[in-house]
C-alpha cells in the first residue's frame, strides 16, 4: 500500500520500520516539529520517527498544526491508501481523516475504551491494572473513539513505564502490519460504551513522591515514571530520582529512612529505591549512591 506514516517517540518507531520492511510504500512520514534540546537546550533537536524516516529515505513532513487548508490539501495528495498514526500528538481533522482511501488506523497502547488519550500506559500503571494491550483503532472523530480492527492484551506484572512501551511498540509493529496485509480478515468492531477511562497526560505535580500513601501506591508511581520524566523526592534538600524499587519490611513515620540500606516508611508499609539518579548525575544502585551519599536512619524525606 502507499502508506503516509503519522508518529513521533520512539513508540512510533517499530512500526515505521515494520511497515517498510513489509513492502509497503511509505510516502511520507508527518511527525511533531523539532523542540529545543542538546545539552544547552538550544539546539533543535528532530523526533526519533524523524531520525528513523530520514535514515530509511522517506520524506519527513512536520507540520506545526493540520488545521489549514493548505496543509490538508497537501496531506491529501499524497494519494494515499492508508495512513498509519501512532503517538503523533496533534489532532487529525475530518478532512485528514477521510483523505486516505482506507482511512486513518491508529496504535494505542491500551485496551480501549480504557485510558483514551495521552498517556495510557502510565495510567495503566499507576491505577494498578493488571494487564494493558495494543490496538489498531480505524480513527473517528473524538478521542480515541473508533471503532477496533485488532487488539493483543499484555500483563504490566511490574514493569515499569519504559519497559511496557517497548513491549507493545514491538507488539503493535507486527499487529498493523497483519492488518494492512489483510484488511478484510480484521473488520473494525465499535468499543463497547461501558467501562470508558481517560488518560490524562502527566502533569510534574504527580511525579513527586508523597510519603503518606502506602508502599504499593509508592511503587507504581516509580514504576508510572521510570526511565522518565523519573519520580523523586528530596533527600538532604537535594532532588533525587527513584528509578526503581522494592517492596520491603518495617514501619515508621512516612518518609523516615528506616536502616542503612535506604529503607523508607510510607503511609503503610515500606519500600527500598535500588537505582536512584541524584540531580546531574546518572543512575546508579543504590549500594553504589549510599557510600559516597550518606543518608543516615532516621533521616526524614520530604
Amino acid at each position: 500500500m502507499r502508506v503516509i506514516f503519522m508518529g513521533t517517540p520512539d513508540f512510533a518507531v517499530p512500526a515505521l520500520r515494520a511497515l517498510v520492511a513489509a513492502g509497503h510504500e511509505v510516502i511520507a512520514a508527518y511527525t511533531q516539529p523539532p523542540r529545543p534540546g542538546g545539552r544547552r537546550g538550544r539546539e533543535l533537536t528532530p523526533t526519533p520517527v524523524h531520525r528513523a524516516a530520514e535514515e530509511l529515505g522517506i520524506a519527513v513532513r512536520h507540520p506545526a498544526s493540520l488545521k489549514g487548508a493548505e496543509e490538508q490539501a497537501a496531506f491529501a495528495a499524497l494519494g494515499a491508501d492508508v495512513a498509519v498514526v501512532a503517538a503523533y500528538g496533534l489532532i487529525l481533522p475530518q478532512a485528514v481523516l477521510d483523505a486516505p482511501t482506507h482511512g486513518c488506523l491508529n496504535l494505542h497502547a491500551s485496551l480501549l475504551p480504557r485510558w483514551r488519550g495521552a498517556a495510557p500506559i502510565q495510567r495503566a500503571i499507576l491505577a494498578g491494572d493488571a494487564a494493558t494491550g495494543v490496538q489498531v483503532m480505524q480513527m473517528a472523530a473524538g478521542l480515541d473513539t473508533g471503532a477496533v480492527r485488532a487488539s493483543r492484551e499484555v500483563a504490566i506484572e511490574a514493569k515499569n513505564a519504559g519497559q511496557l512501551t517497548e513491549e507493545l511498540s514491538e507488539i503493535g509493529a507486527g499487529l498493523i502490519v497483519a492488518v494492512l496485509a489483510d484488511l478484510a480478515a480484521f473488520p473494525p468492531v465499535p468499543q463497547a460504551a461501558e467501562g470508558v477511562t481517560y488518560a490524562h497526560k502527566i502533569d510534574k505535580a504527580e511525579t513527586r513522591i508523597d510519603w503518606g500513601m502506602g508502599a504499593d501506591t509508592v511503587l507504581r508511581q516509580i514504576r508510572a515514571f521510570a526511565p522518565a520524566p523519573g519520580a523523586w523526592c528530596e533527600i538532604g534538600g537535594e532532588r533525587c530520582k527513584l528509578l526503581a524499587a522494592e517492596p520491603a519490611t518495617g514501619q515508621g513515620t512516612p518518609g523516615e529512612v528506616l536502616d542503612d540500606h535506604l529503607t523508607i516508611a510510607c503511609g503503610h508499609g515500606a519500600i527500598r529505591p535500588t537505582l536512584l539518579q541524584r540531580a546531574g548525575k546518572p543512575a546508579m544502585p543504590a549500594a553504589d549512591l549510599l557510600r559516597g551519599w550518606a543518608v543516615p536512619p532516621g533521616t526524614r524525606l520530604e
